[in-house]
């Protein structure tokens, strides 16, 4: 029997009723009222000739009003092309285009902004719950197409791992134009808990935010955890008491045990859950836990029990333990497809594998450990040298906040190693930074160049943008 969201969601909504669902401080909605305000914008879409299957744009503000649209838009039939509010109208009009949506939900409003219905043939659509965009290798827009079924299986899939509850109380600062935010609100309203919604993160009142909403449940990606670390909250006296705060789930980029110790000395009432996945498998496949109190092991964590994973070569091959190779996963959440791109869909797969475009090797425990995407390797005197490596390393130096590596084009090396370091405080020796670093790592592998900045480049999701920092470099030499 193929699952759908909306159901799931209008199950909830009746288990719950008048329990708190979405707090967005000035506007608020119980159960009761999700479900009510979805069915009014589902008939507001009806009128409008919405059609099965078809795109309607949703501009994102981080609110209830956007899960309400969410529903609504899949009770009608529709499939949610997620947008940010503040998005450049140059940028909404590519998305719009891609997806080729004639309606618009707007404040609860069904607007139309396209003359004529999608094309009738577009098998990828059937019973699609979203169309979430991601960045190209080549920097066109890629259309991810996930399915109700896939991604309602997957959601139950995740929490065997995580156990939400009624008593949840989570506070989200993740954008929902993106997985992890979307996963991680309806995941806490499908079992009865309560989403305390944030337009944005704001690394100097999370702490007080904690605690004055008594958060059981918060999810970070890493850069925002070392943001946190640069604040004044960070000096302060270890927070043993005053917080619900019980978890701390981060993903959707690497998190260095480093990071891990320095969160947990500042936030020591909350287990931490690192975990990998990506929006083309509907999320979270690898699942690397931390009890309070323990030790921060490296790599990403077992993976979920319905899936599988390889690493493996260009020619798809397994490579022997230790060596590096593609990560590959094969599972039964996977995407549709990317929209309209037959070639790139058929393209990411190997033997029914998604390949991942990260580079991994096994530990001798049997799970993976990533050594950067394939693209991100440096070829440096004809040695290949992972910047996610170092990274890790520069960023267990006291005086060092973050640190962020790229390979830059050199006529002689073919690339040389430069590093981006952002102080904790005080400005860093150089010499003595190299000293500490030929003490750890070894020749080949140590940076020619450091550069000091206030912060690291970030992308639209606000992650760390290794290609933007890599670009500045070249263009500045």
């Amino acid at each position: 029997m193929t699952e759908r969201l909306d159901a799931r969601l209008f199950a909830a909504c009746e288990t719950f009723g008048d329990a708190a669902a979405l707090d967005g401080g000035e506007y608020c909605l119980s159960y009761a009222e999700l479900a009510a305000s979805a069915r009014t914008i589902a008939e507001a879409l009806r009128v409008q000739g919405l059609r099965a299957d078809e795109p309607v744009l949703v501009p994102i503000a981080n609110a209830p009003a956007d899960i309400a649209a969410f529903l609504g838009v899949w009770a009608a039939g529709g499939v949610v092309v997620p947008v940010s509010r503040d998005a450049p109208p140059v940028a909404t009009e590519v998305t719009r285009s891609a997806a080729q949506a004639r309606i618009m939900l707007l404040d609860g409003r069904a607007l139309r902004i396209g003359d004529h219905p999608p094309p009738p043939e577009r098998p990828l659509l059937k019973d699609a719950a979203l169309i979430i965009f991601t960045s190209g290798s080549t920097g066109a827009p890629k259309g991810v197409v996930i399915g109700h079924d896939a991604f309602a299986r997957k959601l139950q899939e995740i929490d065997s791992h995580l156990k939400f509850t009624p008593a949840t109380r989570a506070l989200l600062v993740l954008q929902i134009t993106f997985i992890f935010g979307i996963w991680f609100t309806l995941l806490t309203l499908l079992t009865g808990g309560s989403v305390v919604m944030r337009a944005r993160f704001d690394a100097a009142t999370l702490i007080d935010d904690l605690a004055a909403q008594r958060i059981t449940d918060a999810a970070f990606v890493p850069t925002m955890l070392r943001k946190l670390l640069a604040t004044e909250a960070a000096v302060r006296s270890p927070l043993r008491g005053g917080l619900a705060l019980t978890r701390i789930h981060t993903g959707g980029e690497p998190f260095s045990p480093a990071l891990g110790q320095r969160i947990a000395e500042l936030l020591p009432t909350a287990a931490i859950t690192d975990i990998y996945g990506l929006t083309e498998t509907a999320s979270s496949d690898f699942f690397l836990p931390t009890a309070k109190g323990g030790a921060f092991a490296s790599g990403i964590g077992r993976i979920s029990q319905s899936e599988k994973f390889r690493i493996a070569d260009a020619q798809g091959r397994e490579v022997p333990a230790g060596e590096a190779g593609e990560l590959q996963i094969l599972t039964p959440f996977i995407m549709n497809g990317y929209l309209d791109q037959p070639a790139l869909t058929a393209a990411a797969f190997a033997d029914g594998y998604f390949r991942t475009g990260d580079m991994a090797r096994l530990k001798p425990d049997g799970t993976p450990e990533l050594v950067g995407r394939s693209k991100d390797l440096i070829a440096r005197a004809g040695a290949k040298v992972s910047p996610l490596e170092l990274d890790g390393v520069l960023a267990q130096h006291p005086a060092v906040a973050a640190a962020l590596t790229v390979g830059v084009a050199d006529e002689i090396a073919g690339e040389r190693i430069h590093v981006l370091i952002v102080p904790r405080a005080e400005a860093i020796d150089e010499k003595e930074l190299r000293r500490w670093v030929t003490e750890r790592v070894e020749a080949y592998k140590r940076p020619d160049v450091y550069h000091f900045g206030t912060e690291l480049p970030l992308g639209r999701t606000g992650k760390v943008d290794r290609d933007a920092l890599r670009q500045r470099l070249s263009a500045a030499r």
